[in-house]
């Protein structure tokens, strides 16, 4: 029986290494994105002689975005890793009411709402694995990242009661908790500030999106069997 894995935020750079990391350990393929359609087209392309591999368009940003995706999803998933960078910067007293309910659709009520579908055959089959993508802000928090810190913080809570929900069923769940990885999402930043952060990472430089594909890799595999509610901080020692 074939094997699938759901990908949610393929487009990325983190989310690209992922699916590469996954079509590696055998897995076919379901690749979310929301805009950057090419990205996920060149993956496609470059598993075709290897594994199936689907692409899946929704916003997850918004409502009806989960149900969307899951009506795309025509088998069984055996992996679902969601993996959605979006990120918020700014004071809390300047969030818009927009800014709260969008970031909170993806961050929290979006993988909750696409983990009550997928659920089901994983019960069924008593088993599969569940990654979220969080982040360090979410163990830590940060100023001026309150709204981020927000809802990666609850998307940690929500892996470790999970966890214990699922066990009995044989389904384990995980998270990774990046630091700074050097994706398009650090753009924003000057080359001053992008050297002063390296400067306060122990281990002087930014995470690779590969480093974070390699901790998703070993908590899908065998060798975490027995590992389920764990955040694996993927952060050079940043802030911990």
């Amino acid at each position: 029986m074939k094997n699938y894995a759901l990908v949610t935020g393929a487009s990325g750079e983190i989310g690209q290494a992922i699916a590469r990391e996954m079509a590696a350990q055998g897995y076919n393929l379901y690749l979310h994105y929301f805009r950057n359609k090419h990205a996920v087209e060149k993956l496609q392309i470059e598993f075709s002689s290897i594994i199936e591999c689907k692409l899946i368009k929704a916003n997850l940003a918004v409502q009806e975005g989960p149900r969307m995706l899951a009506e795309q999803i025509k088998t069984p998933i055996d992996v679902f890793i969601y993996n959605c960078g979006s990120s918020h910067t700014g004071l809390i007293t300047d969030v818009s009411e927009k800014e709260l309910d969008g970031m909170v659709q993806l961050q929290l009520k979006s993988p909750f709402q696409l983990i009550q579908q997928l659920l089901p055959s994983m019960i069924e089959r008593k088993k599969g694995s569940i990654v979220m993508i969080t982040s360090i802000w979410g163990q830590t928090g940060a100023s001026c990242e309150v709204l981020y810190s927000m809802v990666k913080g609850g998307m940690n809570t929500m892996v470790k009661a999970l966890s214990k929900e699922l066990a009995p069923s044989g389904i384990r769940v995980n998270a990774v908790a990046p630091g700074i990885i050097s994706t398009k999402m650090n753009e924003h930043l000057s080359e001053k500030e992008l050297e002063e952060i390296s400067e306060e990472i122990p281990l002087g430089r930014f995470g690779l999106p590969e480093e974070v594909s390699d901790a998703v890799g070993y908590l899908v595999s065998k060798k975490s069997s027995y590992v389920t509610g764990h955040i694996l901080p993927v952060n050079g020692a940043w802030y911990c």
